[in-house]
C-alpha cells in the first residue's frame, strides 16, 4: 500500500533581480541575457498565486505588459497564448517569447516608441512549503478531501510539482498510479488536464469533479475500487 498523500501548503516570496525594461527593445534584450529559469517561471506560472492578479485575458506578465504599458494589443495576444506546459524547459518558453517579441518589432505596422512610465521589472521567486500536517489515506479520502483544500496547494501539488516528480508528472497522477492498475485511469485523466488557462480555483473544480465522477461511476457500476 503506497504511503499516505501528504498535503502540502506554500506561499510565494518574489525577489528583485534589479533588471528591468522600459520599452519591447529592452525587454528583448533582458530576456536574451537573463538565463535565470526561475525568471520565467515567476512571470507564467506565479501569477496564478498572486491575491492581485485580476486579468485573465493576459495570463503570463510579458502579455500583461505588452497590452496595458505598451498598449500593444497585437503582440499581447500573441504572448497571451504561449502554453507554458508545452515547454520541457524554461529555456525554450524564453526563446519562444524572444522570437514573438522579434516577428513583431519587423512588421510594417510596428512603432518604436518611448519609454513607458511603469517598466517592466524582473523577477524571480522563492517558494516557501508549509506542512499542513494533512495526510490522505486512499484514493476515496482524496475525492472527499480535494475540494478543502487551500489553492495554494493545488499549486504546489498540481503545478510546482511537475518540475520536481521524476516523470514529469502532477502529484496526484504520481500518487494515483502507485496504487496499481484500478486507479490508473483516474490518474491519466488528471494528468491531462491543463491547468494554465485558467485559475486556481476553477483548476480545483475541474480536480473535484473528475475525482468524484470516477468514484460516481464505480458505485453505479458495482465496481470495488
Amino acid at each position: 500500500m503506497p504511503e499516505p498523500f501528504n498535503v502540502i501548503d506554500c506561499s510565494l516570496v518574489p525577489i528583485a533581480t534589479g533588471e528591468k525594461a522600459y520599452n519591447l527593445r529592452e525587454l528583448k534584450d533582458r530576456l536574451m541575457r537573463l538565463t535565470d529559469k526561475e525568471i520565467m517561471y515567476y512571470h507564467f506560472w506565479d501569477v496564478l498565486l498572486r491575491p492581485h492578479y485580476v486579468d485573465p485575458e493576459y495570463q503570463n506578465d510579458f502579455a500583461a505588459w505588452a497590452y496595458h504599458q505598451l498598449h500593444d494589443k497585437r503582440l499581447a495576444e500573441r504572448l497571451s497564448i504561449i502554453n507554458p506546459v508545452n515547454y520541457q524547459y524554461m529555456s525554450d518558453l524564453r526563446m519562444n517569447i524572444i522570437e514573438a517579441i522579434e516577428e513583431r518589432m519587423d512588421e510594417d505596422d510596428f512603432t518604436y516608441m518611448t519609454d513607458v512610465a511603469h517598466p517592466f521589472f524582473f523577477l524571480r521567486s522563492q517558494l516557501v512549503v508549509i506542512d499542513t500536517r494533512t495526510r490522505i489515506n486512499t484514493p476515496e479520502d482524496l475525492a472527499e478531501e480535494i475540494a478543502g483544500f487551500s489553492q495554494n496547494s493545488i499549486f504546489y501539488h498540481f503545478i510546482d510539482s511537475r518540475r520536481r516528480t521524476r516523470s514529469g508528472d502532477n502529484d496526484f497522477t504520481v500518487w494515483l498510479k502507485a496504487w496499481g492498475d484500478a486507479y490508473g485511469e483516474l490518474a491519466e485523466q488528471i494528468a491531462r488536464i491543463d491547468p494554465y488557462f485558467t485559475s486556481l480555483a476553477e483548476l480545483q473544480a475541474q480536480l473535484t469533479n473528475v475525482i468524484r465522477q470516477h468514484f460516481t461511476r464505480g458505485t453505479a457500476h458495482g465496481w470495488n475500487t
